[in-house]
């Protein structure tokens, strides 16, 4: 695996180091020690898919609040999205900042979301699939979120929203403490 350290600090861009043949290829999606390599502890307690079958659905922004924040490896397994991450780590040289990527079936890439991050994505094409494997497990009473378009962060999102939750639209505004 590559890992490209996106402009926030602590979120990495995941590129498979594919081994191909006759058959196709076989890649490693993860490995503790190569994790651990760069001070990432990430102990999948849990794996989630989410299909969406509209272009243009948004899902986020979700996270939960300590002390379940919830580490994240995202994937893209079948059509592409446009997958947004927002630092909310108060401490953090980066805090209220956001950073994009495109993950879809061809490039393979995943982004994983450290503790503390808010995530979510926009589908690029109708018929998608995201895979994700956490670090916590999911409680209802910690998860939350910010809103996707909230101006305090003025996300770009490529698409108009064809589809999002009752719930997503109605998160507050972020409040700076």
């Amino acid at each position: 695996m590559k890992f490209t350290e996106t402009p926030l600090s602590g979120a990495y861009i995941i590129d498979l180091d594919r081994i191909e043949d006759e058959r196709g290829f076989f890649a490693r999606t993860f490995c503790v020690k190569e994790f651990s390599a760069r001070g990432i502890i990430l102990n999948i307690v849990q794996a989630n898919t989410s299909y969406n079958k509209k272009r243009g659905t948004v899902r986020g922004m979700h996270y939960q609040l300590p002390p379940h924040a919830e580490p994240k490896l995202i994937r893209c397994v079948r059509g592409s999205i446009y997958d947004v991450i927002i630092d909310l780590r108060e401490d953090s040289e980066t805090y209220l900042k956001w950073f994009a990527a495109e993950l879809n079936e061809q490039n393979q890439k995943m982004i994983y979301v450290p503790e503390g991050f808010a995530h979510g994505f926009q589908t690029l094409v109708d018929d998608t699939e995201v895979f994700y494997q956490m670090g916590e497990y999911y409680h209802q009473e910690a998860a939350t979120g910010v809103r996707w378009d909230d101006s305090k962060f003025q996300i770009f999102w490529p698409l108009e929203v064809a589809v999002i939750s009752v719930k997503d639209r109605s998160y507050p505004l972020f409040h700076v403490k």
